[in-house]
């Protein structure tokens, strides 16, 4: 009797605390980006805002490659609906490394976009 009272209080807790799993969403605006292209490698440096505090994981994930334009979305984990957050601009910032040449870099994020081209 104990033990399946122990198993399902594991259970039970366990499931609780499993976190709903956040689904990524473009950042608000994009301000900012540098890219830079040394030995096969583009570096990409974002900088922008998002609209609330408690967005998370900023990051920059590749959508497309032309040979010539690559195409890179500006994306963060939103804060969870029951989550107390400020309401302000925030800003985020992201890099990434992506293997292969581009002659131009274009980043979305939710208001705009922002196109670089490539520095060698």
């Amino acid at each position: 009797m104990k033990s399946s009272r122990a198993f399902t209080l594991a259970c039970a807790l366990l499931l609780g605390a499993t976190p709903a799993l956040a689904v990524e969403k473009r950042v608000l605006r994009i301000d900012g980006l540098i890219v830079s292209q040394k030995h096969g490698v583009i570096l990409l440096q974002a900088k922008g805002a998002v609209q609330t505090g408690g967005w998370t994981k900023p990051r920059l994930r590749v959508m497309r490659a032309d040979g010539r334009t690559l195409t890179v979305e500006f994306l963060a984990s939103p804060p969870p609906p029951a989550m107390t957050v400020i309401d302000a601009l925030v800003p985020v910032n992201a890099e990434a490394r992506v293997k292969g040449r581009a002659a131009s870099v274009r980043v979305l994020a939710d208001q705009n976009e922002i196109t670089s081209q490539v520095l060698r």
